[in-house]
């Protein structure tokens, strides 16, 4: 009888070594093939029942500018109710202009993405008029906040793009734009975001990019340097500044992400079907103009819907029915063949278990429905009227395990634990085995916030919940960060631009 081999609690030198955990998520690819949940023929009369809507009931634009760009290409519009009504003919061409893939560029080579159906990306929390944490409480959101929170979207390579977390609302809007433009370029170096709130601003803003990381125009149009996200304003309106912005990122070349934000029972049907059917006419809408603008500009389909809590009006997130409209909004998206936008959230007034659950079922119907992007994916409190700091980390945690996934599983003869299955007795243990001592450096993902201790040491750290570790978390991320190495130079560059840009009053937001 052939004696198996002791447990020496010491690596074996024949053992083959596992490689390093890989902790890269900076470029991700999802993991899993998509989900369903309305069948191809469900899917295809969504599709056509969309384009009955801007057919037969149009979509009313507030820009007059737009409504020209639709009546050239064909559409009939009505000047005195400005309706504009698009027939089929005017969407199949936009859809075949545009771009599926194209490149997001930033400061830092490395920092790049390609938007394309199956890649991965997130961003945190975005639009947030207050900011929140358990040490300075909640406040309407200041340049020191919003400082503070694109700092943390830096700090973690999971967070891909980056969003305006909590607006500083102590800068007055006609010059916010170049606050924020200055936050990003001097603490970050990811794509950036640019708020399309009318021409002057959007222009300076993408003049500052230029600016600043000395990039001239062949160059800017080489790639994404900023992207916006573009919401309707169902049902079946989209005002001036929106479609302002659709024509002058198509334009100069950069990414609008056409987002309708359809809540069933209330600015959308009721029925998850009868949603989509609006999500997709508005989307539709979006990327023509676009395309009609300027052909082949990169554009993203998108969609943010979820239902009302009908006994108060309120926007809820993370429910059955905002799992089931990001996946029939990922299917629609296969059907045209577009990259797409997703998002998490949670309605939450603090960051507390609902807030949690809401957002990671967010997260998880994003997953299933592979959205290339997912907004608000770590941050969102209050249905977006909160950026929470404590939120922020322990969202980070779950979108790190989602990362996760994307590694592959090895399938070598090793990895498959034979050796150690020899090892160990009936009743025993795999602590020690060489296979074992061979791995359990990088075996598995170790935690960002989650506390794995048992009840007594738990006790004997303070008690704490997850919540209250966050806040020592946040505050080390911030005392411990560098600006990345191209910060000083940008920073000398767009100084005397803005200077001049505040002496001479700014620019106006578009109404």
């Amino acid at each position: 009888m052939t004696r198996r081999r002791r447990r020496t609690g010491k690596p074996s030198n024949t053992s083959a070594k596992s490689p390093p955990r890989s902790h890269a998520y900076r470029q991700l690819k999802h993991p899993f093939e998509p989900q369903r949940v309305f069948s191809d023929d469900a899917i295809d009369r969504i599709h056509h029942k969309a384009l009955r809507v801007l057919k037969e009931l149009g979509i009313k634009m507030l820009h007059p500018e737009a409504r020209r760009i639709f009546k050239s290409a064909g559409a009939t519009v009505n000047e005195a109710s400005q309706m504009v009504f698009i027939g089929s003919d005017i969407i199949d061409a936009a859809l075949q202009s545009a771009p599926k893939s194209f490149r997001l560029r930033a400061a830092s080579a490395s920092r790049e993405q390609t938007y394309e159906t199956g890649s991965m990306l997130f961003t945190a929390g975005s639009g947030c008029p207050n900011a929140h944490d358990f040490e300075r409480g909640r406040r309407p959101g200041s340049l020191r906040d919003f400082e503070e929170t694109i700092t943390l979207q830096q700090s973690f390579d999971v967070i891909h793009l980056l969003g305006p977390s909590a607006e500083p609302q102590d800068i007055a809007p006609n010059v916010r734009h170049y606050e924020i433009i200055r936050a990003q370029l001097k603490l970050a170096d990811k794509p950036m975001f640019v708020y399309a709130r009318g021409r002057g601003q959007v222009q300076e803003s993408f003049e500052l990019i230029q600016l600043a990381l000395n990039i001239d125009n062949t160059e800017f149009t080489n790639g994404v340097w900023a992207t916006t996200v573009i919401n309707t304003n169902s049902p079946r309106q989209l005002d001036i500044p929106m479609a302002e912005g659709i024509i002058d990122f198509a334009r100069a070349g950069q990414l609008a992400v056409i987002t309708p934000f359809c809540l069933s029972g209330a600015m959308a049907p009721i029925t998850v079907s009868g949603a989509l059917i609006l999500q997709h006419a508005e989307a539709l809408a979006g990327i023509a103009l676009s395309q009609l603008a300027n052909a082949g500009a990169p554009v993203s389909y998108g969609g943010f819907a979820s239902n009302v809590d009908m006994k108060s009006g309120a926007p809820a997130f993370g429910t059955p029915e905002h799992i089931k409209l990001s996946i029939g909004s990922g299917q629609l998206a296969r059907y045209i063949g577009m990259p797409w936008r997703s998002a998490a959230g949670s309605a939450s007034n603090t960051p507390d278990m609902q807030s949690g659950t809401e957002n990671n079922m967010g997260l998880w119907a994003a997953l299933q429905a592979n959205a290339t992007l997912t907004v608000h994916a770590a941050g969102w409190l209050e249905g977006g009227l909160c950026f929470g700091y404590e939120k922020f980390i322990n969202d980070i945690e779950a979108v790190q395990t989602i990362a996760e996934l994307c590694n592959p599983l090895p399938e070598d003869e090793d990895s498959f634990g034979w050796s150690a299955l020899q090892d160990v007795e009936p009743g025993g243990h795999f602590f020690a085995t060489d296979h074992t001592m061979q791995r359990y450096k990088d075996a598995f993902y170790t935690p960002l916030i989650a506390d794995l201790s048992n009840h007594g040491s738990w006790v004997e750290s303070g008690a704490k919940t997850s919540s209250e570790r966050a806040t020592a978390k946040w505050k080390a991320v911030l005392a411990a960060f560098e600006p990345p190495a191209h910060s000083a130079t940008a920073m000398e560059k767009i100084a005397p631009y803005i200077e001049q840009g505040i002496a001479n009053g700014g620019v106006a937001q578009t109404d």
